[in-house]
């Protein structure tokens, strides 16, 4: 998966947009509450409904709303913020007149996103019971053929074009930055005790960084957005052939979540599913077919720049190296203290109350920056350290989770 660039002046084709969509989500088998959240909405018509009659839905000026969002912080502090978020976002997106040009639909989009994040932050900071919650966001928003995403977390999007599945997000977690670096294999990955660990999650810092993509949509394209625990629960291929097989959406979100499911359902399921027709998207063949991680910079303004964490694409085809275990807050506490210690960085004790998942808070290009229960962000280079030495952080950090994990049983 390599980046591209958006393309200076965009095709346009005449006609309206449609798509067909479902979305779902399950609490799994192993959690007591479902913290996720899904949005899907028509802003022209300023409607969320997923009424039979709501499923097929026409693009209009406004355009249209896709979200996945991924809540944590234990008890009922992760459905706060997922909730929060998907709401913040469709209201702020709703707030303005039809936007004119996909600049101004992708700035709405990164300005509701960060919007979102900032309010959580300060709902968390004003209720101590709610201290450490959180959430991913991936959120799809289209006026025309051009699909934007913006993404702050692990949840996932993946384009089905022509019988082929190619994801088109990129994980924002600490696995995906260990492959990278060539200290994990997508194999280890599969197993590695801490996979859960993301690099940034609205609400657990005042400010996060959007990675802004794009899709140029043929017709026929299927989207499906979903939590990790669908993409950490069942591979690739056999994701792609679910949605080869299901041609109904809502068939198709049934059959993820009941295979996530059967395969554990470690952690809440969350998933939606959409097909893109009508006269104003390119057939196959048709302009220019490239289906790839793409990011778009916002050329006007420092507003709200795209700015994305870098980290290591998953390949398609390989096995989804971030299932979730199940939410237990002595474990989730080992956890951050574990990504605490591998990236080097003082350990600092949970909040008294609360349930701090192992995520983190604003990421940077050269350096990650960990969330601190302690409100406390701390920001440390990784930049420039041998492989040697991230190796061997990786060694300790690893053999310390196995003494830790010894004491806390016995």
């Amino acid at each position: 998966m390599t980046e591209a660039e958006v393309p200076a002046n965009p095709p346009k084709v005449a006609g309206e947009v449609t798509l067909h969509v479902f979305g779902r989500t399950d609490v799994g088998q192993i959690r007591e509450h479902n913290e996720d959240n899904f949005l899907i909405a028509d802003l022209t018509r300023q409607s969320r409904s997923l009424l039979e009659n709501d499923r097929t839905q026409t693009v209009g000026p406004r355009g249209n709303v896709l979200g996945v969002c991924d809540g944590m912080g234990g008890a009922a502090a992760g459905e706060v913020a997922s909730q929060l978020a998907v709401d913040i976002i469709y209201d702020v997106l709703c707030a303005d007149p039809a936007p004119e040009s996909h600049d101004e639909l992708a700035r709405r989009l990164v300005q509701a996103v960060e919007e979102a994040g900032i309010r959580i932050f300060n709902e968390a900071r004003a209720d101590r019971s709610r201290r450490g919650m959180g959430t991913t966001s991936t959120i799809a928003a289209l006026m025309d053929s051009r699909l934007f995403l913006a993404q702050v977390g692990d949840s996932r999007a993946y384009i089905l074009r022509n019988g082929q599945l190619v994801q088109v997000t990129r994980d924002q977690s600490l696995v995906t930055q260990l492959i990278e670096a060539g200290q994990l294999t997508e194999e280890e990955a599969e197993t590695f005790e801490h996979n859960n660990i993301i690099l940034q999650a609205l609400g657990t810092a005042d400010s996060v960084q959007v990675d802004l993509t794009f899709v140029d949509l043929r017709r026929g394209d299927r989207l499906m957005l979903c939590s990790d625990g669908l993409s950490g629960m069942i591979r690739a291929d056999e994701i792609r052939q679910v949605l080869l097989t299901f041609a109904d959406p809502l068939q198709a979100c049934r059959e993820l979540t009941d295979r996530a499911n059967a395969a554990g359902g470690h952690d809440n399921i969350t998933v939606i599913v959409a097909d893109f027709g009508g006269s104003g998207v390119f057939g196959l063949g048709e302009g220019d077919d490239q289906l790839t991680y793409r990011k778009y910079t916002l050329v006007d303004s420092g507003q709200a720049s795209s700015a994305t964490v870098r980290v290591g694409p998953t390949e398609l085809g390989s096995p989804a190296p971030n299932a979730s275990a199940a939410a237990e807050p002595r474990r989730d506490s080992l956890r951050l203290r574990v990504a605490n210690t591998m990236l080097g960085a003082p350990v600092h004790p949970p909040v008294p109350g609360s349930d701090p998942p192992a995520k983190t808070s604003q990421s940077a290009p050269d350096s990650v920056r960990l969330y601190d229960p302690s409100q406390d962000p701390i920001s440390i280079p990784v930049s420039g350290i041998p492989p040697t030495i991230v190796g061997a952080l990786v060694i300790l950090a690893m053999v310390f989770a196995a003494v830790a994990g010894f004491f806390l049983i016995h």
